[in-house]
């Protein structure tokens, strides 16, 4: 199973790596990656491969969205098809 990932907020030095670290901690697969930094905002989405992550995707989107407050980022992690379904007109 696949999920999207996306990080915003103020640009910083390890946002990447942070999030990186966290998906290899729980075994979950980096497929794509796409970042821009807009002045002094990052913005990343990511697509997962979440198979073998032994938590449940409902808790590593609430993992990941923990982490990224204590950060100061805007971290969410949806499901492939609800992404995809959002964004069909």
């Amino acid at each position: 199973m696949k999920a999207v990932l996306t990080v915003v907020g103020r640009d910083m030095v390890g946002i990447l790596a942070d999030v990186s670290a966290e998906c290899a901690a729980r075994s979950v697969n980096i497929v794509e990656v796409s970042q821009s930094v807009l002045q002094d905002l990052f913005c990343m989405i990511m697509l997962v491969d979440v198979r073998e992550c032994p938590l449940s995707l409902a808790e590593f989107a609430d993992l990941m969205s923990a982490k990224g407050r204590e950060k100061g980022l805007a971290i969410h992690v949806m499901h492939e098809d609800i992404f995809k379904t959002m964004h069909q007109i």
